[in-house]
C-alpha cells in the first residue's frame, strides 16, 4: 500500500522572480527584495498557487519555475 502523502507534496520548486517592490509586506520577509534584478524563491509544491498570487500582489513577475534538484539542496 502506498503512503498517503504523495511524493509531489515533498517537492520544492524554485521561482525566479523579477520586479518585486520593497513595501510593508516585503519588509516582513526573511530575504531582501531588490527592484533591479531577479530573486530566487524556494516554494513547496503545496504552496505554489498561493505564492504565485502573493508575487503578483507584490508587483512581481515570475520569469522561470523549475524543480529544485538534489545537487542544489546539498550545496545550500
Amino acid at each position: 500500500m502506498r503512503n498517503s502523502v504523495s511524493s509531489a507534496d515533498n517537492r520544492i520548486f524554485v521561482y525566479e522572480v523579477e520586479g518585486l517592490r520593497q513595501n510593508d509586506q516585503t519588509q516582513n520577509q526573511s530575504y531582501p527584495v531588490r527592484n533591479s534584478s531577479t530573486i530566487l524563491l524556494q516554494v513547496p509544491y503545496r504552496r505554489m498557487n498561493e505564492e504565485m498570487r502573493r508575487i503578483t500582489r507584490l508587483g512581481g513577475k515570475i520569469v522561470n519555475i523549475r524543480p529544485l534538484t538534489a545537487q542544489e539542496t546539498s550545496e545550500g
